[in-house]
């Protein structure tokens, strides 16, 4: 399982459902800080409603 808090752009792009929005996934966790659920995806720009599935390879680790 990747951690949506410290994997890097490159190994989220490998996830087929987040494909192409690494970048932006560390941008906005970068910005706003650490995910505390996967349904942020949604606040991604370009990746609302495009993850679905994405729960069998991410996770939200607690700190």
């Amino acid at each position: 399982m990747i951690d949506l808090n410290t994997a890097t752009a490159q190994e989220l792009d490998a996830v087929s459902q987040l494909k192409g929005h690494g970048f932006e996934i560390v941008r906005y966790r970068e910005e706003r800080g650490r995910f505390d659920a996967l349904r942020q995806l949604d606040e991604v720009p370009g990746l609302t409603g495009k993850w679905d599935g994405a729960e069998t390879e991410v996770e939200v680790r607690s700190v």
